[in-house]
């Protein structure tokens, strides 16, 4: 049994690795957007305060970014409501306010064993590609739910084939103060703008970028 956890590990590890880091020489091949024009942002929430931070976050957004995808997962009871309810409240005093809500399954549970996560977030990938080429965000913005590592490599792959240029922001949360989230240990080094909110963080992780507390 172990060895077979072990084989799936493997398998799961090579099917992302070549995407992440070819990625990386994609980077300086993003389009410039026009000042004012409309940006397509697909914003991953998380169980709990995640979905707290990233809709604070999105409250202080213009009506440039617009329309908002939604990605959650599956198992994620809660998120929907608060995501409908901000909405709501940004519709009337917003005049664009367009939105949809995704599900796709869940990466990792809470205290789910790390050997059966590699089947779950296998599962997670192949429900992110098809949802991310179908969407073609311009930008994917997240906070450390599992759940967005794949749907940052399925962003990562559509800038490879040429697709889409996409731009990822991946702002840690606040509840991070000196080490960083497994989903941003992995993203540190993929994502376009890694945003920290605590000086320490800073300090360990030279590439990130501290602007104070955001959320």
């Amino acid at each position: 049994m172990e060895s077979s956890w072990a084989t799936l590990g493997i398998a799961a590890f090579l099917f992302l690795l070549p995407v992440l880091f070819a990625a990386r020489f994609f980077r300086t091949r993003r389009a410039r957007v026009p000042r004012n024009a409309a940006v397509s942002l697909l914003v991953v929430a998380g169980s709990g305060g995640h979905t707290t931070e990233i809709l604070r976050l999105l409250s202080s957004l213009s009506q440039t970014y617009s329309p908002r995808h939604y990605v959650l997962a599956d198992s994620d009871k809660m998120s929907e409501e608060k995501i409908r309810s901000f909405e709501q409240q940004r519709a009337e005093t917003a005049s664009n306010s367009l939105f949809t809500l995704h599900r796709i399954p869940r990466s990792r549970e809470v205290r789910q064993l790390w050997s059966s996560s590699v089947l779950t977030t296998l599962r997670s990938m192949f429900s992110s590609l098809p949802l991310t080429f179908r969407l073609k965000p311009d930008l994917v913005l997240c906070n450390g739910p599992g759940t967005c590592v794949p749907i940052c490599a399925s962003a990562l792959l559509l800038r490879m084939l040429g697709i889409k240029s996409v731009t990822i922001v991946y702002v840690e949360s606040i509840c991070r103060v000196e080490n960083l989230s497994l989903s941003g240990k992995i993203l540190y080094h993929f994502s376009d703008y890694f945003i920290v909110q605590w000086p320490a963080l800073k300090e360990k992780y030279p590439k990130s970028l501290y602007l104070g507390r955001i959320v």
